[in-house]
């Protein structure tokens, strides 16, 4: 018996060797759980172009919406677990099972973590139809209680929708949140002067700001970004306890064998290093993750971390009931 077993985990992991030495030999889907516009469609986009010249195979990102990311989710799981179908997510993984707790989702067990691909600061901007100028102004606005602001975002559960809700939080007020499907619906709102503000990643709303088709008054990075030397950090606007920076990363659905997650991995290791890849992050303000933060095994532990540490904060701050 004990031969019968040693045989068969010699011949599992020679499987896993083989797939990985074909791997991959036909075009790799990338879904992304949001609508096309916003920040987790954009750097999904630019990892599948990147990614197919790594591996020389066709890339095609694919936009699954709706439910706060949870279609998107549940596609990635009903998927063959061979490394041809991923998902490109980020933060808003750790609040799906607490959103929707009847739907059996939790990514620490059903997900095979590939790597973390960005590091992205948070922005708030508002319309240029608001009247708002600088954080200062809005925060004494918003204390008065004259009146209540509204805030987009791309959906329950989405990190815009975290960002918001940890932001009143600490201000200590209200506002009314307005839930979109997608980033990219939202910052077409907040460009028409529907809607207030947003918060975001600075991957959409440094170009609108660029642009002067949106005002950014805010960001979340320690230090003003080089990129946007205009715009005051948080701590600087009298809110320095908002300090929320978002990783974004690449998963496949569990039982995907490690060795094609480790092929995986090697071909985003080196898109990450490449100085095509280096130079669009540092224009879009991202970072990439260094080394030692790479990988599956830095990225399950911490998926493990803050799937608890992000669920209890939702519950903290009013966004998940308990």
């Amino acid at each position: 018996m004990l031969r019968f077993i040693a045989g068969c985990g010699a011949a599992l992991l020679i499987a896993g060797q083989a797939a990985a030495q074909l791997f991959p030999s036909k075009p790799i889907t990338i879904i992304v759980p949001v609508a096309p516009g916003g920040t987790l469609d954009a750097l999904a986009r630019l990892i599948g172009n990147s990614l197919s010249s790594a591996v020389n195979q066709t890339v095609v990102v694919e936009n699954t919406t709706g439910a706060g990311g949870l279609l998107g989710f549940q596609k990635l799981l009903k998927a063959k677990p061979d490394g041809y179908t991923l998902m490109f997510s980020n933060m808003s993984l750790a609040i799906i099972p607490v959103l929707y707790p009847n739907a059996d989702i939790d990514p620490v067990r059903d997900l095979a973590p590939v790597s973390t691909v960005a590091n992205v600061p948070m922005v708030l901007s508002v319309s240029n139809k608001s009247g708002i100028q600088d954080l200062p102004s809005m925060l004494a606005r918003m204390k008065a209680g004259k009146e209540k602001l509204n805030f987009g975002s791309g959906g329950p559960g989405t990190t815009a929708h975290l960002a918001e809700g940890l932001f009143l939080h600490n201000l200590g007020t209200q506002a009314e949140l307005i839930q979109y499907r997608g980033s990219g619906p939202a910052l077409t709102d907040l460009m028409a002067g529907v809607i207030d503000g947003v918060i975001d990643q600075t991957v959409t709303m440094m170009p609108l700001h660029q642009a002067q088709r949106i005002k950014a008054i805010a960001v979340s990075s320690p230090r003003r970004l080089a990129q946007m030397p205009d715009v005051p950090t948080f701590a600087e606007g009298g809110l320095p306890e908002f300090d929320l920076t978002i990783w974004n990363g690449v998963v496949a659905p569990r039982d995907t064998p490690k060795a094609v997650i480790d092929e995986l991995a090697r071909a985003l290791s080196k898109v990450i290093d490449s100085p095509e890849f280096k130079g669009r992050l540092d224009q879009l303000a991202a970072q990439a993750p260094p080394p030692a933060e790479r990988g599956p095994a830095p990225f399950t532990a911490l998926l493990k971390r803050d799937t608890a540490r992000v669920s209890e904060l939702a519950r903290q701050i009013g966004l998940i009931r308990p």
